[in-house]
């Protein structure tokens, strides 16, 4: 099985549900940017209070930001170890400066699965969306909802409803990953990492295929 796996996809396509289950069932070291960013903004951190402005518009934070936080959860990292992203990299300048980074230390990328789907599809999707804001494990309230109605399964955290989750906003970061985050995958393409997996699916097939496509 491939150990460093980057998902990508636009948000509510539902790979950040997908690398929750791959983290479970097979102990992926498993790092979301978004989430990570998020908990600085909670901290009120420096980096915190510069992400927010990003996030609250749907924008995409800064590429030097991101890959700062990357450098940073990955520097200690074993090759064998591995790692699963579903947020990074987000554009093209983030993927070439993390390959240049990362294959001389042997954590290149070795595959990535793209969750292909839908505007519409996404926006029925994302308001029912609803993340941990301990743990960032992603649910959603009909397709994918938790034992106990607004706590995490994994660690009891509140769930809530993200701010840039209203309508508006997804609208505009869709727009924006057509435009920052679709290239990348004529890049990966062009590198023969990627495969592709159906969205409009549901979870579990959506599950079904990745794993498959990650024992191959």
């Amino acid at each position: 099985m491939r150990r460093r796996v980057i998902l990508l996809g636009p948000p509510g396509s539902g790979k950040g549900t997908v690398a929750a289950q791959l983290k479970n069932e097979c102990g992926f070291d498993h790092f979301s940017t978004g989430h990570w960013l998020r908990q600085e903004v909670a901290r009120g951190s420096a980096l915190g209070r510069q992400a927010s402005l990003f996030l609250e518009r749907g924008e995409l934070v800064p590429d030097e930001v991101v890959l700062a936080l990357v450098k940073d959860a990955l520097s200690n990292a074993q090759a064998d170890v591995g790692y699963l992203s579903d947020g990074f990299p987000r554009t093209l300048a983030q993927a070439r400066a993390f390959d240049a980074w990362s294959s001389p230390r042997g954590l290149g990328i070795e595959q990535v699965i793209y969750f292909e789907c839908s505007e519409a599809l996404v926006l029925n999707r994302i308001t029912g969306r609803r993340s941990c804001g301990s743990c960032g494990r992603v649910y959603h309230v009909t397709l994918v909802p938790p034992g106990q109605p607004g706590r995490c399964d994994d660690c009891a955290g509140e769930l809530t409803q993200r701010t840039d989750d209203t309508e508006s906003v997804v609208r505009k970061r869709f727009k924006i990953y057509l435009r920052e985050t679709e290239p990348l995958i004529d890049f990966y393409r062009q590198q023969a990492k990627l495969d592709v997996v159906n969205a409009s699916q549901s979870v579990d097939v959506m599950m079904s295929q990745t794993m498959s496509l990650l024992q191959r």
